[in-house]
């Protein structure tokens, strides 16, 4: 490339990408954000790199839509991986993928306690915080009694 001359930005932004062979992810492999996911500074382009590749390479992404990892990758750029669906469905989708809650106990049907209106919690971790909550109440009412 000569001095001066800049590269198309779908170019550059490929060249921040290596092909999974056996997932056929395109991994980002240049800067990211904290949540995970590619970052990308071009002038009139999004700021996450999969939104960037998606709006070049398919076109622009309708406005009250998310793109959801399809294959669950938040590095994945590639735009056969990537749906544009709502903000609920893509929510209901991620909540779905997790097979463990975030201390590692597995979702399995007598480990699963269903909120209403707050999706599934976890029973061991329940029980954990019930646990402690007893131990803290019991302490305090031992410190005070006469």
């Amino acid at each position: 490339m000569t001095r001066g001359r800049k590269e198309p930005p779908l170019h550059r932004l490929l060249d921040k990408t290596a092909f999974d062979t056996d997932t056929g992810c395109w991994q980002w492999t240049a800067s990211r954000t904290p949540g995970g996911y590619g970052s990308v500074r071009m002038p009139g382009i999004a700021n996450n790199a999969h939104r960037a590749l998606y709006s070049l390479m398919v076109g622009p992404l309708p406005p009250n839509l998310h793109l959801d990892h399809l294959c669950r990758n938040r590095l994945c750029v590639n735009p056969d991986h990537l749906e544009p669906v709502s903000q609920a469905e893509n929510n209901r989708r991620a909540g779905a993928a997790r097979t463990h809650c975030k201390y590692g106990h597995e979702y399995t049907p007598d480990n699963t306690y269903r909120r209403k209106g707050r999706g599934r919690e976890c029973r061991e971790c329940l029980r954990t915080r019930s646990r402690e909550r007893y131990r803290a109440t019991r302490a305090t009412t031992e410190v005070r009694s006469p």
